[in-house]
């Protein structure tokens, strides 16, 4: 059997990086070959953000020093971890899609050789109403969070844009997409 492949889907906050994996989670539930990854994040559980598994300081050390994560990262004073049942995954054959971080992306290259980087994009208009709308961030943080997006310098190495400027399907589909082909050329290879 061979290996699945691991897409690690980046992109500004804002740039609808969650809605996207919700869409994608949804389109794919009957295909046992694509399993989409929970985050463990040290942030409380919020009606309409992402799927994700809350974590305190000490619940996350505590995991991380079990070797319970197949990567963690920290960011914007958190902390991000994704467990290790995604190598059990991976070697089933399974592709695994996940909500990564651009400054990690290197590192989780460097650990999954064979991963697709995702960059989801955003034009700076749309990220700020998006960034207003689900009121995390003061205008002062929204800002920099924008500045920040526009600095972004593209990864090096291959990766898939998806463009995500106009309605949740058109980008949602252009994922399953992705995905739905990269299942169907591995099973060919089998």
């Amino acid at each position: 059997m061979a290996e699945g492949k691991l897409f690690y889907v980046i992109g500004p906050s804002g740039s609808g990086k969650d809605s996207l994996l919700r869409y994608g989670r949804e389109h794919l539930a009957s295909d046992p070959g694509v399993v989409f990854a929970h985050r463990y994040i040290t942030r409380p559980v919020e009606l309409h953000g992402e799927n994700h598994v809350a974590l305190t300081e000490a619940e996350f050390d505590a995991r991380l020093a079990a070797g319970l994560f197949a990567m963690h990262w920290g960011s914007h004073g958190l902390r991000y971890g994704i467990g290790r049942e995604i190598n059990l995954w991976l070697a089933k054959g399974c592709n695994v899609v996940m909500n990564g971080s651009r400054e990690y992306l290197s590192e989780a290259r460097h650990r999954y050789p064979g991963l697709m980087a995702v960059l989801v994009t955003v034009s700076p208009e749309v990220l700020a109403a998006r960034l207003r709308a689900r009121g995390r961030e003061t205008e002062d943080q929204i800002s920099q969070r924008i500045a920040r997006a526009r600095q972004f310098m593209r990864p090096e190495g291959f990766l898939e844009i998806i463009e995500n400027d106009a309605k949740l399907c058109i980008a949602g589909e252009r994922l399953v997409q992705l995905l739905s082909v990269a299942k169907t050329a591995e099973r060919a290879s089998a």
